[in-house]
């Protein structure tokens, strides 16, 4: 079937059609480093990195950027509390975001552009719109003329009052109008800046993504994305000031936003103590079972993150990586088409992680070895297209016991002589040292096999 996305723009699913077959490009809103990235954040990366892998079997090339945002209000708060200087401080959680990026199974972006080696551009398009009539400078400050863009709106489809109440704007004496927002604005002293033609200031936060997706993929691309939060104001002020720049129907042609997510049915906030970074996460479970949580729900809806979930998830897993054990892996199977078909219909990862599950039972059910082999191989190459089942079965299951593999064999063998001399206390005890270091035994016709608990 053909690819089918939902549009937030259009408020409907759309047939995919790129603008260049050859060359599919889109553009995700990146972090602001300023901290470990929440597990919210790492949901529209789950996201998109899906939404890649699945474009990459479709298309001979996809260029995929997602931008880092190292200049911002908070980034310079953090600092200052910090007593740190601010690169040092971007550069460091850049990279707390790329590692943790990483370990949940993503692939990085193809550019990752920094907002701070892009302010020449952000300032030529700053001239751009005023030269146009769409913005103006008052008192150090530069402001985008909402009123001068009639389309306004088109992407949140909120009326002038809710627009401003939304945006929490704030009603300055340099605006002319209160929902104007700013594209410039001027740096006291000890905070960073660079000279324009404005004076000593920075950039506000929407025009970064508009100059750095203009700079990498053109006036018009195949695909923005994001967390339902940036539909307004952030998207919105992008296509406003990004269209007023190159014209109507410029920019992104489809919109893909996931939906919000919450802890334990309530919102995250510091103040409620639910707050959850994924490095936090990390040190307790791997990468691959909050991956798979991410992906239990679709994107498109909002996402309950509990401790129940993550059980769940992780004994799902552990049924998946068990059917691979001690079976011969061939890499060229095609993809489970039922799954293949979930994903091309608006990313239905619940619907694909079910294929996943509909592999394993075709599996149990072969009759031969052969047989096996081949659904196991399909369930490999099919987890691909989730970021799913990439790892060695046997160092899934083996992971962090807290015991030597050594050690743990020797007291396999140990129990295996105790019940050989039907010393079953014995063997009983040895099974449940084991298990309280985290170590499950499995017993079959084969012998006895271990994992983690």
């Amino acid at each position: 079937m053909a690819l089918i996305l939902y549009n937030t723009l259009t408020r409907q699913k759309e047939t995919f059609c790129p603008l260049d077959s050859h060359n599919v490009c889109l553009y995700l809103c990146g972090p602001t480093v300023y901290d470990f990235a929440h597990i919210g954040n790492a949901r529209p990366t789950v996201v998109f990195d899906v939404l890649c892998r699945l474009l990459r079997s479709l298309y001979p090339n996809v260029t995929f950027a997602r931008n880092i945002t190292d200049i911002d209000d908070k980034i310079i708060k953090a600092a200052q509390e910090n007593d740190e200087n601010i690169t040092d401080l971007t550069q460091r959680t850049t990279q707390y975001f790329r590692d943790d990026m990483q370990a949940l199974g993503n692939f990085p972006p193809d550019i990752e552009p920094l907002a701070t080696q892009h302010v020449g551009d952000m300032m030529t398009m700053i001239e751009t719109l005023i030269t146009k009539g769409h913005a103006y400078e008052s008192q150090g400050h530069v402001l985008f003329s909402v009123k001068s863009f009639r389309s306004y709106g088109q992407l949140s489809r909120c009326n002038h009052d809710e627009m401003i109440a939304g945006a929490r704007v704030e009603v300055a004496p340099y605006k002319t109008d209160a929902e104007d927002f700013i594209l410039w604005k001027p740096s006291p002293e000890g905070v960073p800046g660079w000279e324009s033609p404005w004076g000593y200031g920075r950039p506000g936060w929407h025009i970064e993504c508009s100059a750095m997706s203009f700079k990498y993929l053109g006036e018009t691309f195949d695909i923005h994305g994001g967390g339902h939060d940036l539909i307004f104001p952030h998207h919105e002020n992008e296509i406003a000031q990004s269209q007023a720049c190159f014209g109507p129907q410029t920019f992104a042609r489809t919109w893909m936003h996931n939906g919000m997510l919450t802890v334990n049915g309530e919102k995250m906030s510091k103040s409620l103590g639910n707050f959850i970074t994924v490095h936090q996460l990390l040190e307790k479970m791997p990468g691959e079972i909050i991956r798979f949580v991410l992906l239990s729900s679709h994107y498109r809806q909002p996402l309950d993150w509990t401790d129940q979930g993550a059980t769940q998830a992780h004994q799902s897993l552990d049924r998946l990586y068990n059917a691979l054990r001690g079976r011969t892996i061939r890499e060229d199977v095609p993809v489970y088409e039922p799954i293949k078909t979930a994903l091309e219909d608006d990313l239905n990862t619940p619907l694909a992680i079910a294929g996943l599950h509909e592999i394993v039972t075709h599996l149990h059910k072969a009759s031969s070895n052969t047989e096996k082999d081949q659904w196991a191989s399909i369930l490999k190459v099919s987890g691909t297209w989730l970021g799913l089942l990439q790892q060695d079965p046997e160092a899934w299951f083996k992971r962090n016991t807290g015991l030597e593999e050594k050690t743990i064999l020797l007291l396999i063998e140990a129990r295996k002589q105790a019940r050989a001399e039907k010393n079953f206390k014995e063997a009983d005890r040895l099974r449940d040292e084991l298990l309280e270091q985290g170590v499950v035994l499995e017993d079959g016709p084969e012998g006895t096999t271990w994992r983690q608990q």
